[in-house]
C-alpha cells in the first residue's frame, strides 16, 4: 500500500511541553513581580510595562529550537531566526562541549546549524532523518569531516534506545 501526498516531517515530539514550561515560567515571572511591586504600593502603568517587557525577555530566552527534519533537511526555527542544512549535502559536523553537546552542521552550500544533540536522542525520527541523509552524503562523498562523530552518536542514541526497549519491556 503507498501513501498519498508528501510525507510529513519529523519534528521534536518534547518541544511543545518546553514551551509551556517557557510560557508558564515567564507568566510566573511577570505575576510575582507585578504583584511584589503593587505590595509595596510603587506599581505603575510603566512599571507594569516593564515587568510585562522583561516577562516575554524571560520568555524569548526559555523558548527552545523547535527542530524538523524531512527528506534531505533539518531544520532549527528559534525566536527569532531560523537555519536549515541540506543533510544529503553535509560537508562537516563537529560537536562544541559544554553544558549542553551542541551539533554544528554544514552543508555544501554554505549553511550552518546548531543543535542540541539530545534533541537527536529524544527523537528517533529526527534521528533517522539526519542519519540517512549522512549516509545520502558519505555517497555522494561530500562529508570531509565528522564521521567517526556521527558513528560514535549512533552507537550513543542506538544504545540509549535499546535500554529504553529493554526497560519498557521489563527484561532490564
Amino acid at each position: 500500500m503507498q501513501r498519498s501526498g508528501p510525507v510529513s516531517p519529523a519534528g521534536d515530539r518534547h518541544w511543545r511541553g518546553s514551551a509551556r514550561l517557557a510560557v508558564g515560567c515567564a507568566l510566573a515571572f511577570g505575576t510575582l513581580s507585578a504583584l511584589v511591586d503593587w505590595d509595596a504600593g510603587t506599581l505603575t502603568a510603566p512599571r507594569a510595562a516593564l515587568w510585562s517587557a522583561l516577562s516575554v525577555a524571560v520568555f524569548a530566552v526559555l523558548l527552545p529550537q523547535r527542530v524538523t527534519a524531512g527528506q534531505g533537511w533539518l531544520m532549527a526555527r528559534g525566536t527569532l531566526r531560523r537555519r536549515a542544512v541540506r543533510t544529503d549535502a553535509l560537508v562537516s559536523v563537529r560537536q562544541y562541549d559544554g553544558v549542553s553537546a551542541q551539533l554544528v552542521l554544514r552543508d555544501a552550500y554554505g549553511h550552518r546549524l546548531e543543535l542540541d544533540s539530545r534533541v537527536l536522542s529524544a527523537n528517533p525520527f529526527l534521528w533517522h532523518e539526519l542519519d540517512t541523509g549522512v549516509r545520502r552524503s558519505l555517497e555522494k562523498g561530500t562529508l570531509l569531516q565528522g564521521e567517526d562523530l556521527l558513528r560514535r552518536l549512533a552507537e550513543q542514541i542506538d544504545g540509549e534506545t535499546a535500554q529504553a526497549v529493554l526497560r519498557a519491556s521489563g527484561l532490564s
